[in-house]
């Protein structure tokens, strides 16, 4: 058919020709006379079959879910991506949607920003949905006619698209086109995040990991609702981000050589940075610079010897030892080097966040350690940005606007509830729950043990706001799930240690409390197999989870 070869002559789809050509009372007129056929290229359409998936096996579970046996959707080759009319960010969600289904399925599926069409369709509407859902949040609807996702934004229409990817065959992740019926469970869900931030950490310094490594990790962070990904930009092992003020540090401290073994050498550009951050962006995943100091800062001392107080530059270091570097406090060079760097990291970053590191400084005097702070975080806020550090910054009593992230393995930590009480906002990552660099167990081929071994389960089996003595639930800005990378060369590497902890941490920053429940978890967890298997994620199959 002529239409079948005008659609699938161009990526741009059927939407440019509904726009340009009328297309749309041609596909009109088929729709009316009842016709179905296969476009070139698709899969043929089995008969319909009620779906074995439910509205609430997504990870992370959603807040509510209304099944309704009846209204059980098959997606087909006349089915349509309709946006709401005038609204960016909905056509851009659409074309995202487009892009992921058309590659397994094989239909056209065009999107078209217009109000209505009587044609089956999967719509994307700005507004109109539970007045629950917030910035982030989404209304999905499954009936026999259609799918729709409402939302306030494109960040919570995205959500929804994520959810719906759940929802179809485990295929949809593959360009199979084998014999597979698209069927959606019918019914609702009211779907919104317990917590803003729900993040995870990436480490660049201790092994460079390459731009199509780190957006092959967003793609993946996406599917379950994170929207922070924290880079660790800078350690003693290798600086990763370009500073034109002080060129060397890339030249040299993230040059040949660098890294734990020497075996992790590379950087960001300026260019490379931002194109990351544009396509976490995109993913509705907001970049968190990390530039770690005082401490873990011996990649750059090392490389230039005037950041020194002996103005000696130490030997570079490759092993994985900490607390043993400085800044020199005293020296206003300093100051001037933490300037440079804030400025220019602040000035390609788009996103509200800059964090200082300021952990394990232990070759800094604790009142060093202050002036320093005193003097580091209002740079941070002088160039735009909302610092964040690791606990230890909560010593010097900082601004309430500075964000703790808390790494301890403890329960208690009376720095972090004084600043709780005053105001900061916290992030929790403590390490022996949330580090996707511990070993799963003493077999595990990858990763450390210094917090201890982390299977699914301890990942799973702790609650935010009851962590830490005197940090509540008011006082948690979100969770994180960091992934240093001493032990880490690959992606696959990057795959095998966060999957299948990632989704547990990204439940515990999504989901209520009250659905936090391990049988159910496991079991929706299992099922996500064939889907990572299609994508080819080499996760680790704990036998904690029954996997499908």
């Amino acid at each position: 058919m002529r239409i079948g070869s005008i659609i699938t002559d161009h990526d741009e789809g059927l939407e440019v020709f509904v726009r340009r050509r009328n297309t749309m009372t041609r596909l009109l007129a088929i729709a009316a006379l009842g016709l179905s056929f296969v476009l070139p290229g698709a899969p043929a359409v089995a008969a319909p079959a009620a779906p074995a998936r439910q509205l609430s096996d997504v990870i992370p579970a959603p807040v509510e879910t209304r099944p309704d046996a009846r209204g059980t959707f098959t997606l087909g080759p006349l089915t349509v991506i309709r946006t709401s009319p005038g609204s960016a960010a909905a056509w851009r969600v659409g074309r995202q949607l487009a892009q992921t289904l058309r590659s397994a399925t094989g239909y056209p599926l065009p999107v078209l920003p217009v109000r209505s069409t009587p044609l089956p369709e999967i719509a994307l509407v700005v507004g109109g949905a539970d007045g629950r859902v917030g910035q982030e949040g989404y209304q999905l609807d499954v009936t026999r006619r259609g799918v729709t996702i409402r939302a306030n934004t494109g960040a919570g229409l995205f959500a929804g698209t994520q959810t719906l990817r759940q929802l179809l065959p485990a295929q949809i992740e593959a360009s199979d086109r084998q014999r597979v019926t698209w069927t959606v469970p019918g019914g609702r869900i009211v779907d919104y995040p317990r917590f803003a931030y729900r993040g995870a950490m990436l480490d660049l310094a201790r092994h460079f990991h390459t731009v199509d490594e780190i957006t092959a990790y967003v793609d993946l962070l996406s599917q379950y609702k994170i929207n922070y990904l924290h880079l660790h930009l800078t350690d003693d092992q290798g600086w990763r981000i370009q500073i034109d003020s002080w060129p060397r540090l890339t030249a040299v401290g993230g040059g040949p050589g660098t890294g734990v073994d020497g075996a992790g050498p590379g950087f960001l550009t300026k260019a490379d940075y931002r194109a990351v951050a544009a396509y976490a962006a995109a993913r509705h995943i907001t970049i968190v610079p990390e530039i770690d100091m005082p401490g873990h800062t011996n990649a750059a001392q090392s490389t230039y010897a005037e950041l020194n107080c002996d103005g000696v530059a130490p030997p570079p270091r490759t092993d994985m030892a900490v607390g043993y570097s400085s800044l020199c406090i005293d020296d206003e060079l300093t100051y001037r080097f933490v300037e440079d760097v804030i400025r220019e990291v602040a000035e390609i970053t788009p996103g509200p966040f800059l964090h200082i590191g300021g952990d394990e400084a232990l070759a800094t005097t604790d009142e060093d350690y202050r002036t320093f702070m005193e003097r580091v975080l209002p740079l941070v806020a002088k160039y735009g940005k909302r610092a964040s550090g690791w606990n230890e910054v909560m010593q010097v009593d900082p601004p309430t606007d500075v964000v703790a992230q808390f790494w301890g393995t403890g329960t208690t930590n009376a720095d972090l509830a004084e600043a709780a009480a005053r105001g900061n906002k916290v992030v929790m990552s403590p390490a022996n729950k949330s580090y996707l660099d511990m070993k799963y167990d003493a077999n595990t081929r990858l990763g450390l043990r210094w917090a201890g071994y982390i299977e699914v389960r301890d990942a799973y089996g702790w609650d935010p706001a009851h962590r830490v003595t005197g940090v509540g639930e008011d006082a948690i800005l979100g969770v994180e799930a960091p992934l240093w990378s001493e032990t880490l060369r690959t992606l696959d590497d990057i795959e095998y240690m966060a999957f299948p902890r990632l989704p547990a941490i990204a439940e515990l920053g999504w989901s209520t409390a009250a659905s936090h429940d391990w049988e159910s978890f496991r079991t929706r967890l299992g099922a996500q197999a064939p889907r990572w298997r299609l994508q080819e994620v080499d996760f680790y199959p704990s036998p904690q989870v029954p996997w499908s």
